[in-house]
């Protein structure tokens, strides 16, 4: 039977790279600044969800196409922001980037709860098709996003690292 690791092992990244509560000096750090971060990106967030919403309500009975498309786009900057973040290959991010911007307004923006409530309104009406076909699509719009968006981006930092430079038709050639 094999044991789960609490910690990462030689060489592999933590969970959350941020805090590693091993330490005690960071177990002990004061979070304020960071859910001060948190609540301000999830106020910029939430209101530009349900900005989108009152721009493109659904119907009774409709499809939520306004909540399939917020939490797929939102994913898709998610698997941007965090390649960025992780493997950009620049100096360390500011420490609040990811919880004002990740956590922040890409948590606000993308919600579970507004998914779910659409799931069930759908019920609620007698949709029982256009739920499911909703519930589906959205988790496959939503990882397929994160993961096309993270893939795009890798290969784009890494298209322009060091040792590299503008080549003719393919757009770059490693020396």
């Amino acid at each position: 039977m094999s044991r789960r690791r609490s910690r990462p092992g030689p060489g592999a990244e933590a969970i959350d790279p941020d805090v590693d509560l091993h330490v005690p000096a960071q177990r002990a750090e004061p979070q304020g600044r960071v859910l001060a971060a948190v609540a301000a990106g999830g106020a910029v967030g939430a209101s530009a969800r349900y900005g989108i919403s009152l721009l493109w309500p659904a119907a009774p009975g409709a499809f939520p196409w306004a909540t399939l498309w917020i939490n797929a786009s939102g994913c898709a900057l998610i698997g941007v922001l965090m390649v960025l973040i992780s493997e950009g290959g620049r100096s360390a991010p500011h420490p609040l980037l990811r919880p004002f911007a990740g956590v922040g307004v890409l948590g606000g923006f993308t919600t579970f709860s507004t998914y779910a409530m659409d799931f069930s309104r759908l019920l609620d009406e007698g949709e029982a098709r256009s739920a499911l076909a909703y519930a589906g699509l959205t988790v496959v719009a939503a990882l397929g996003a994160v993961w096309a968006a993270a893939s795009v981006t890798r290969l784009a930092v890494r298209g322009r690292g060091p040792g590299r430079e503008a080549g003719p038709g393919t757009g770059r050639v490693v020396r």
